[in-house]
């Protein structure tokens, strides 16, 4: 079977590394939209086909909450692909962003939870298939989901909040499994225009080095374990067209 067509929705605002750190580390055809310039994919048709395998929502600097007319279309957009049953995987924006969309709720959390942190796995998803109980994986974000939609599972958590949830094949994940180190350098410094306190951001970069970094790679696991997930998918339905 070819490998898995996927849309990736940027949601970041203006120029940003979002889309070469996914291409990077998706290993597979990447289609990638800016949705917050409105600029979407084609609507899954009547018969629900729709031409892509599976979805990716990227990070943002908005909150999930703001009131943007392309969030109104992205909702109805991830909602009808949910019910459709394609998979899709929400990273750190992205995974706030589905879980209100589907019925949970995000709240700010009066603080950045910023910098590499440890996340402890409770739950045996094929989104974690091969992870240990703990890893390390980075940080940035100062709104949390505070509600799971309805039906869903909480995967993964730090002490601060939820890192990692499913509903279906529906997945996200609050950390950067996709960030390099300068990505992770560069959001950091600008972290000083948006408030955070000078000696909070230079200990961050201290600690940003290659090899603390280094001790990401296995969050990573995560898009190869995503990809398993959409072959899965696309597996059952050649399977049950098979038989109608």
């Amino acid at each position: 079977m070819s490998a898995p067509d996927i849309a990736l929705l940027d949601a970041s605002v203006g120029e940003t590394p979002a889309e070469r750190n996914f291409r990077r580390e998706l290993d597979a055809p990447v289609t990638t939209y800016k949705v917050s310039e409105r600029d979407f994919p084609e609507w899954p048709g009547a018969d629900g086909s729709w031409p892509y395998d599976g979805v990716v929502i990227s990070g943002s600097q908005t909150s999930v909450y703001d009131d943007e007319p392309w969030m109104s279309t992205l909702e109805e957009l991830v909602t009808d692909l949910h019910e459709l049953g394609v998979p899709m995987l929400g990273v750190c924006w992205g995974h706030q962003f589905l879980a209100r969309a589907l019925g949970g709720r995000v709240a700010a959390m009066g603080d950045y939870e910023l910098g590499y942190q440890y996340i402890e796995r409770y739950d045996d998803s094929p989104l974690f298939a091969g992870f240990p109980g703990e890893f390390v994986a980075f940080e940035t974000h100062s709104d949390e989901v505070v509600e799971l939609p309805p039906g869903a599972v909480e995967l993964a958590g730090s002490d601060r909040s939820c890192q990692a949830f499913s509903l279906g094949p529906t997945f996200g994940v609050q950390f950067h499994p996709e960030y390099d180190l300068e990505t992770v350098r560069t959001v950091t410094d600008r972290k000083r225009e948006e408030g955070v306190p000078a000696e909070k951001v230079d200990a961050v970069l201290a600690a940003a080095t290659p090899e603390r970094h280094a001790e990401t790679e296995l969050a990573k696991g995560v898009f190869e374990n995503f990809l398993t997930v959409i072959a899965d998918v696309r597996e059952r339905r050649v399977q049950s067209a098979g038989t109608d």
